[in-house]
């Protein structure tokens, strides 16, 4: 069984253009995580999916400066993007993951995948059809039937857009798995959609990375019990609505 972690990459963010590049300590926040998700134990290749306009040419070089498997296709029709990608890349399951999410944990990658392994009769797993983990380590799987299904079903813009929103909405139709944090922290965010996450996460990532590159969901809490005015300088950003 072969497993593909697509991220989807773009330079036109609507919120933060550009975002995905930006650096922190000299380092492209899509290299940070990229980086972290080499530590999974359940991926066996990571995909960079951007599009093919122009100025994500510098996603491209980023790609092939850091020696990453990348795919472009179109931008809106982000579905067709993964099933596109995932085909190149001949993945049996795709693991979905999107760009903004630079402090991705690979421990939690690992238990949604495990979550399928230990159960492939599901359509899908994620971590975020009921939230208990922080916005910002979001990882969705889906099995390359499901999305071949649902490339040639959905027809509506939003779902074109957001990939697997077509299969979420309908639990009658598809199975589908939660995976839950033993205690619930949906309340963080660590996202990165607009320049107040971002001033959060660099705070975060300088004051961790140097001494602990390889940090964990934990220490980042800890530091933010340790800063708790941290957290006030992204509280009031409203995720945008799928």
């Amino acid at each position: 069984m072969r497993i593909v972690a697509i991220i989807q990459a773009r330079m036109g963010s609507t919120r933060l253009p550009g975002k995905v590049l930006k650096r922190i300590l000299d380092k492209p926040l899509l290299e940070f995580q990229v980086e972290r998700l080499k530590r999974c134990q359940t991926i066996d290749q990571i995909v960079i999916a951007t599009t093919t306009k122009a100025m994500d040419d510098i996603i491209i070089e980023f790609c092939k400066v850091l020696d990453i498997a990348y795919y472009r296709g179109a931008e809106g029709d982000v579905l067709s993007r993964y099933y596109e990608a995932a085909s190149y890349y001949q993945a049996d399951v795709i693991v979905r993951l999107t760009s903004d999410c630079p402090l991705i944990e690979p421990y939690v990658v690992d238990r949604v995948v495990n979550g399928y392994l230990d159960n492939p009769n599901y359509d899908y797993v994620s971590n975020t059809i009921e939230r208990t983990y922080p916005r910002g380590l979001d990882v969705s799987l889906v099995t390359y039937s499901s999305l071949e299904e649902i490339h040639h079903k959905a027809k509506a813009e939003l779902d074109r857009e957001h990939v697997t929103r077509y299969l979420y909405n309908r639990p009658n139709e598809y199975k589908l798995l939660n995976i839950f944090n033993d205690k619930n922290e949906s309340c963080h965010r660590w996202t990165v959609d607009t320049k107040e996450d971002f001033n959060l996460v660099k705070k975060i990532i300088e004051t961790l990375y140097p001494n602990k590159p390889a940090f964990q969901m934990e220490d980042i809490l800890h530091v933010l019990n340790s800063h708790p005015d941290w957290i006030k300088i992204n509280d009031h950003v409203e995720q945008k609505k799928t």
